[in-house]
């Protein structure tokens, strides 16, 4: 496991206007030295395997990766929040109902 004040040179991955990691750092009181930022996955992990940096990534984006890269844990637990939105359960098709009763059932 990493431990999350190791994290340096770092390369944020942000796609809104509050990053999941930027909380982690907060909530830990670590101050990275951010190299850089941007909001593709992939432009990371071609930095890291170039020696350029580390990064937090999501699991499921490094599960199968062209990159010869390594990936580690966090020492700290870190999760995202998934939200759901469609205009009308009614109108909706089977499928999204089907898939609406299987997550509510979890």
């Amino acid at each position: 496991m990493i431990p999350v004040k190791a994290l340096a040179p770092f390369m944020l991955l942000e796609k809104g206007a509050r990053a999941e990691i930027s909380e982690i750092f907060e909530r830990f009181n670590v101050l990275p030295k951010i190299h850089f930022t941007t909001w593709d996955d992939y432009a990371i992990m071609s930095m890291v395997e170039n020696g350029l940096g580390i990064s937090i990534l999501p699991q499921l984006i490094l599960q199968r990766i062209p990159y010869k890269i390594i990936t580690k844990e966090l020492d700290v637990p870190a999760f995202r929040n998934i939200g759901l939105a469609l205009r009308s359960r009614k109108n909706s098709s089977l499928a999204v109902k089907r898939f609406l009763d299987y997550i509510e059932f979890l």
